[in-house]
């Protein structure tokens, strides 16, 4: 099944398009995640920007996002209607399918460990990842804002970060977190009377004795009574329940709901139940629905076609260094899937530390890989508009084509040292990891071997059109050691998988 997980990033800056668009830049250069929607609000100073993907690419994204915001936002001149404690104010993943809640809150933990030790940003934990009941929610840390806090993170025990220094920087502090899918849902009136539309939230609201997980409000909305409400569960608090509760509370005033309104995205599941209880389908299920068994077919064909579709085009891009992405990111998935069959195993007790740090090692190499099949593609591009532009000559266009001659380079080069990294975490995992799966192992250092003898082509090639002669025998220096370095491990795991084998 397609893993999909949601995140929903608050960041303090929503009047200054470059800042806001330089975090979504961010997010959308990882491979992997869809970024759905930037709300820019410049009354609240905030931007909110959603999007999705595998639970790996979207932690890494989130990363990517959190470093971008904390170098362009300074909370010591920040205003706005909003609260706020950081430049990245808070970041929930949520599970959408595919993926579980302690999966998310696993992922919040790696994530607030990596903003905390490689930025320096003091980071909390909120919702289902939360350390402590205090913290849960998300008011409660952002209690006082970023002045208050600002204040008192030194000094104060209870201040004290999840990860990450407890000292006030410019950045502020970032609040990571895990929470069911939240769905913005409004029913309008036939009554201008906002009063009405607010004893009606009363009733209904959790705080004030009404429906779990529901948190609503009474407004006026361009003449009309709105019930403004938010469902932050609606597995257990279903839209249809909600509907009906507002319908029957309306009717005691004489109204009854003109229309709803649903603000901004949610799963297909939650119109799924109200589709089943409206119509009374009690047997009805997601399978007869024709959209969905043609997206499972589609789901369950693992072809890469569309890759190999284009690779095989009479056009120069997606070439070898792409493939040699691809087979480093494959062999990454393999000392991935071998480490995984060994963690939680009686049998691999012993070794279960050192298998579950290959199981995050491998996945993060495949994550950078994966990423790399598009950036090489991008560095061929850019090479060749380097040659064609006509508006730069003479010195300036030598270095133009330089500099993009040396990126190129770079690119596989970055490759071919993954690539081994890879073959080294795969040659360890067929040393201690599941019998059953040694060849799996093997099977990833030889795929590795091959990706770092192919991206050594792309580097080599890129050198010999380098000026910088120096710079192109430095690269010819280090891809024949990395070559010879995944051979010998090569030799190595073809005897491991005789031995442990049995053949």
């Amino acid at each position: 099944m397609q893993q999909i997980v949601e995140c929903v990033p608050n960041f303090s800056n929503g009047r200054n398009p470059e800042v806001y668009n330089a975090i979504a830049n961010a997010i959308r250069n990882v491979r992997g995640v869809q970024l759905l929607d930037v709300s820019a609000d410049p009354d609240h100073n905030r931007t909110v920007i959603t999007f999705v993907g595998s639970l790996a690419a979207v932690e890494e994204a989130a990363f990517q996002a959190i470093e971008t915001a904390a170098s362009l936002i300074n909370l010591d001149v920040h205003e706005g209607e909003h609260p706020r404690i950081g430049a990245t104010d808070v970041c929930p993943l949520i599970p959408v399918k595919g993926a579980t809640i302690k999966e998310c809150v696993d992922a919040a933990h790696r994530l607030a460990s990596r903003v905390g030790s490689e930025l320096g940003i003091a980071t909390y934990l909120y919702g289902d990842a939360a350390t402590r009941p205090d913290r849960e929610k998300l008011s409660d840390i952002r209690k006082g804002q970023y002045e208050k806090w600002k204040e008192e993170v030194a000094t104060e025990p209870a201040r004290k970060p999840d990860y990450g220094p407890a000292e006030a920087k410019p950045w502020g502090a970032t609040v990571i977190g895990v929470r069911p899918f939240l769905i913005a849902y409004n029913l309008y009136l036939n009554s201008d009377n906002a009063d009405i539309a607010e004893k009606i939230a009363r009733a209904v609201r959790f705080s004030s004795g009404g429906l779990r997980f529901v948190q609503a409000k009474g407004f006026l909305v361009e003449g009309q009574a709105q019930v403004s409400m938010n469902l932050t569960n609606f597995e257990k608090t279903p839209i249809y329940r909600v509907q009906e509760m507002v319908r029957r509370e309306a009717a005691r005033y004489g109204l009854h709901i003109t229309k709803a309104e649903l603000v901004g995205m949610t799963p297909q599941k939650a119109f799924m139940e109200a589709a089943r209880w409206y119509l009374q389908l009690d047997d009805f299920r997601d399978e007869q629905v024709l959209e969905y068994r043609l997206y499972e077919e589609q789901e369950s064909n693992l072809t890469p076609d569309a890759f190999l579709n284009a690779v095989a085009a009479n056009t120069p891009t997606p070439g070898g260094g792409a493939a040699a992405a691809l087979a480093g990111a494959l062999a990454a998935a393999l000392a991935q899937m071998v480490a995984g069959l060994t963690v939680g195993r009686k049998k691999y007790a012993a070794v279960d530390a050192e298998a579950n740090a290959i199981l995050q090692q491998a996945g993060d190499l495949r994550t950078q890989l994966t990423n790399a099949i598009d950036e090489d593609s991008a560095a061929f591009v850019a090479v060749m508009e380097a040659w064609r532009d006509k508006t730069v000559e003479g010195k300036a266009k030598e270095e133009a084509i330089e500099a993009a001659t040396t990126h190129a380079g770079n690119v596989p080069l970055r490759v071919a040292r993954l690539s081994r990294d890879v073959a080294r975490l795969a040659l360890t995992i067929a040393e201690i990891g599941n019998n059953n799966a040694v060849t799996d192992a093997a099977a990833g250092v030889m795929m590795a071997r091959a990706a770092v003898e192919t991206a050594a082509l792309n580097v080599k090639i890129n050198g010999t059109g380098l000026q910088d002669k120096a710079l192109a025998q430095s690269w010819q220096t280090e891809v024949d050691e990395l070559i010879a370095e995944v051979n010998d491990m090569a030799a190595k795991v073809t005897d491991i998988a005789a031995q442990r084998g049995g053949f």
